[in-house]
């Protein structure tokens, strides 16, 4: 699935976007990264293989800051700010191909499937960097484009920040995708809904 157009998201569709992919760990960071370790200690202890693909700064920070769950770092995606603010992840010894592209803010580019394409098929730990707009929406085709593979699991994470409008109120946390069929049918829904940038 790849795209000649940037997409956007429909004004009137906004708050649809905002609701988790998948499962929501709610809590600070301090508590999400403790439970998702917990959890993922079990996986492996079980021999489960699994891997991670990391959208967001502080995401990114918090796992490889974390000497178990950066081991099953594959794939980061990051634009070095997060709300308005900048943020520094430290990248030295850990990522053995950086790419940078730009991606506008609330699109996803046309070019972004190519970049993305090319850092899921490579075999090394690899950092995206948007050296100008956001990052945020890159979870939709990074879900399209990852395999499926019931040797390795590979699961998407991000950030979720509080929203507390009166429709739809979800608190702070970590969205964890786990790769699936009918995960890539919901996102294929997503960006159907979404519209072609002229």
């Amino acid at each position: 699935m790849k795209f000649s157009s940037d997409l956007k998201i429909p004004k009137k569709k906004r708050s649809k976007f905002s609701n988790p992919l998948g499962k929501l760990i709610a809590g600070s960071r301090k508590e999400t990264i403790s439970k998702l370790e917990i959890k993922f200690r079990k996986k492996a202890e079980r021999r489960n293989e699994f891997r991670f693909f990391l959208v967001g700064d502080i995401v990114t920070k918090d796992f490889l800051e974390n000497d178990f769950l950066r081991r099953y770092v594959k794939l980061c995606i990051i634009d070095e700010k997060t709300q308005r603010n900048r943020i520094k992840v430290s990248q030295e010894g850990f990522f053995e191909n950086i790419i940078e592209f730009e991606n506008p803010a609330g699109i996803i580019s046309k070019e972004s499937w190519s970049f993305l394409e090319k850092a899921v098929k490579s075999e090394k730990k690899t950092l995206i960097k948007i050296v100008k707009g956001e990052e945020d929406l890159l979870v939709l085709p990074l879900v399209i484009i990852l395999p499926i593979s019931k040797k390795k699991l590979n699961y998407i994470v991000y950030g979720q920040p509080p929203i507390t409008d009166a429709e739809n109120s979800i608190p702070e946390g970590i969205v964890i995708v786990k790769n699936t069929d009918p995960i890539k049918k919901a996102v294929k829904h997503y960006i159907d809904l979404m519209e072609k940038v002229a």
